[in-house]
């Protein structure tokens, strides 16, 4: 069963990163209301963010990804207008599959990383206004 998971969070990976996300495709892998919600978040602040497997770990109905994600910044995220700037996130993700669908997950991310990111696009936007 783990290499079984291991291989439906590839599929999940390949089918969703640097494409569209819609309610259709995400449906395919993903049960839980809650990831597909951060799902639409992210897609809307970083369309077709593309999500690149680090290290993959699998014990009983759990996967566990190190992931690399990378997107633009083309809509608003946490209060923070479009910078339309590249950024790079890095987390864990943790998910439970149930037949052969996400049922619950957990998530962990450098948002320290990525403000700090968009905090530094956005003070060298206000320097180039100022010259």
């Amino acid at each position: 069963m783990p290499e079984e998971n291991k291989a439906l969070i590839r599929q999940y990976f390949t089918a969703l990163s640097g494409r569209d996300k819609s309610d259709s495709i995400v449906n395919i892998f993903v049960k839980d209301e809650q990831l597909k919600q951060q799902i639409k978040l992210l897609e809307k602040a970083f369309p077709r963010y593309q999500m690149i497997i680090e290290d993959m770990l699998a014990e009983a109905d759990r996967v566990v990804v190190r992931v690399t994600i990378r997107g633009i910044h083309k809509g608003e995220f946490l209060g923070i207008a479009p910078t339309s700037k590249k950024v790079t996130i890095t987390g864990i993700l943790i998910y439970q599959i149930i037949n052969g669908k996400i049922v619950d997950h957990w998530m962990y991310f450098d948002t320290k990383g990525l403000m700090q990111q968009l905090r530094s696009i956005l003070k060298n936007q206000k320097n180039l206004n100022l010259n």
